[in-house]
Formats: structure tokens, sequence, C-alpha cells
């Protein structure tokens, strides 16, 4: 990363590693068969063979430690064996859990009898939810989320997490991101403007560093997810707004306000930002350069490298900072904090 930012005189960078165990919140297996034999598997990226998993230490102990108990309670159990195909994990750090079973055939009420009957027997140990999916269908046994809840500079935090929707695979590191970016808006004033907000991740964490927080994102699942966390952890300045970066962009360029958002009342002086691989369009890139502060959070070097050519003329790089979240590979979770020059 120094390396790559180098062009741009980048201090020295804030360095946050992960656990070399038991970190990531989400896993996805394919289901084998094998005789009575059932076991996870995952395919080697090259050479595409198929892995036997029978203990996965990458996943967090929720995870790991549940899997074999999983297989044990379905291995005879013929409606909640037939045709599984996958099995999806999302687990978090206060030890809730969500296991989507995945079948190649339809599901019926007895599918869902004998996935209620497992809930039970599993109540005295495990806060496990299940989830059938097939072919256009989905069954839920309560219901479709779990609750992340973890403390932050002493004030506990809590978010609502769907199936399928994004959430941050390594939730220490998440918090380390969070800790990072609140001690940066301790420093600044005014409003803040969000984009690519999912559900309410960074906005709801920041909320209390500012007067006022606008935030955006695409994804109605997530937009949802973030109006419940704001009501969950009684956040009262922040708005939530289901808009494209581009046309947040379009919306401002033209003085226009967001949706029902007037904001010529507010003093947006510090923009976030955490896209996609693809980093910002050009549009978003002119946008968030009229900002007196920007906080990017990257997941892609490459193109945070690329988008701050054009920033690095009218911002310099305040502070680096480097988050590990997905130890042995060549990812990289990246933070910036961009000032204005002069």
């Amino acid at each position: 990363m120094q390396q790559l930012l180098a062009a741009f005189n980048p201090p020295k960078p804030h360095v946050f590693s992960s656990s070399p165990a038991h970190y990531r919140l989400r896993a996805e297996f394919r289901i084998w068969h094998n005789g009575d034999d059932i076991y996870h598997a995952m395919f080697d990226p090259k050479s595409r063979d198929k892995v036997r998993i029978d203990y996965f230490p990458v996943a967090c102990r929720t995870i790991a430690d549940f899997m074999p108990v999983l297989l044990k309670h379905i291995q005879f159990n013929h409606e909640l064996r037939y045709k599984l195909y996958q099995v999806d994990y999302l687990a978090t750090l206060s030890g809730e859990l969500l296991v989507s079973l995945i079948y190649k055939r339809p599901l019926t009420n007895s599918w869902l009898e004998q996935a209620r009957i497992l809930t039970e027997t599993l109540a005295g140990q495990y806060k496990v939810k299940f989830i059938g999916r097939s072919r256009k269908q989905k069954l839920m046994v309560t219901d479709d989320y779990v609750t992340e809840q973890f403390e932050l500079d002493g004030r506990t935090l809590q978010y609502q997490q769907v199936e399928g929707s994004f959430t941050q695979p390594n939730g220490e590191v998440n918090r380390h991101m969070l800790g990072w970016a609140k001690a940066l808006a301790k420093n600044l004033n005014g409003d803040l403007l969000e984009l690519y907000c999912g559900n309410g991740n960074f906005s709801i964490a920041l909320a209390a560093c500012f007067d006022q927080v606008v935030a955006t994102e695409i994804s109605r699942t997530s937009i949802k997810s973030a109006q419940y966390n704001i009501a969950l952890n009684n956040v009262a300045n922040l708005q939530v707004l289901q808009m494209s970066a581009e046309d947040v962009s379009a919306a401002l360029a033209q003085g226009n306000a967001l949706k029902h958002i007037d904001l010529t009342g507010m003093q947006l002086d510090t923009v976030l930002v955490d896209p996609p691989r693809a980093g910002l369009d050009n549009d978003t890139e002119q946008l968030v350069s009229r900002f007196n502060d920007i906080i990017y959070i990257s997941c892609n070097p490459m193109t945070l490298a690329e988008n701050l050519k054009q920033l690095s003329h009218s911002h310099y790089i305040a502070q680096l900072a480097v988050f590990d979240q997905f130890p042995y590979t060549h990812h990289i979770e990246t933070g910036v904090w961009l000032r204005k020059r002069g």
C-alpha cells in the first residue's frame, strides 16, 4: 500500500491486524453426500478439486463449532438432508447464528416442521435460526436476520443483519474500522453525508460526532435494515435515502434536494464513502472533491489509487490505515482521511 500510494505522499499507515484464526462471520459451503456420510466441501480456486472440510478454523467459533453439530443432526433426517446442496452461515460477535439450508428440490411444510424441531432441540445450547431455500422458495422457522451487538467507544451498538445482504465478514476488524473512523470524526464539525451506507454500519457509529447525518444506499434491503438500526440504536440525527451515488451526485450538482431532504440549511463539510470494488465514478469523484474532509473506505487498493489521482489535486492524505479483513489473502481494506488543501 505504501508503494502503491507513494505518489500521494501518505503518512505512515496505522495497521490493524486480524486474529490469526476464528475471525470470519460468514461462510458458504457445498454439502457432499457419500452413502450415509455427509460433509462440508469447498473447491480449490486453481484446480477446482473438491476439498473436504471437517473443521474450518477460518470461521468464528460459533460457526466452526456448529458445523459438525448440524451434520450430526441432519445425517439421518431424510427431510432435512434429502437433496441438500449448500449451507450458508451468518454469525455475530454476540453469538447469534443464521443457517440457510439450500436444496435442489421443492420444500414442504414437513421440512418446516423438522427444522422447527431441530431449532427447539438446539435452543438450550445455540442461538440458531434456520432458513430453507430452493428455487423461488424461502421458508423461515422464525425470521431471516441476526442482530449484531458490540461495544464501541463505551457505547453498545446493535445492527440487524439480514440473510443475503452485505455485512462486514471480519467482525473484530470492522470494530477497528469504526473506531478509526470515529476517532477522526471527533475532530470534524458540521454535518456528514455518507454514500454506500449499507445497513448503517458507519453512519450509526459516527452520528454522535455530527449535527446531522444523511446517508444513501441503492439496496432496498439494506435501506430497510438501516432504518431498523436507526430505531434500534435510538439515533435521532440520521436520515437514510434509497439513492445511488450517481443520483446523489447529479442532484447535488444541479442544486436539487435529495428527495424529501432540503440540504440548504445543512453544513455538509464531511463525506464518507465506502464504494464497491469499482471505486468512485467520475461524477462522484467530482462531488466528494467539494467537501473539506473525505473519509474513504476502500476494498480495492487499485481503484483507490485511481481515484486519488484526481482527488489529490484538491486534497492531501492526512491519515492512512490498513485493515486486514482477509488474512492469508491479497485482499486489503484501506481507510484514507483526505483534507482539503489550503
